[in-house]
């Protein structure tokens, strides 16, 4: 995690927001050598999680195609 000085943070605020955002890293802040603060990535909440993942996991195989193999739904043990 970067550490930043607070009148460092200061002069660069806009160009580390937007580091931030790209990246993903957060970078501490410290006043007289203390952490005070964390700026981090915004992420917003989804309203539901529905489609939360779409576009995000793919299959290589064909899901629907029907399978080569015969089984038979009445004979299976648990």
């Amino acid at each position: 995690m970067q550490t930043i000085k607070a009148s460092e943070f200061k002069a660069k605020c806009l160009h580390l927001m937007d580091e931030v955002s790209q990246t993903g890293q957060e970078i501490v802040i410290t006043k007289n050598g203390k952490p005070v603060s964390i700026l981090k990535a915004y992420h917003s909440i989804p309203e539901t999680l529905f489609g939360m993942h779409a576009g995000k996991v793919r299959s290589k195989d064909d899901l629907i195609a029907p399978l080569d193999t015969e089984w038979d739904a009445e004979n299976v043990t648990s």
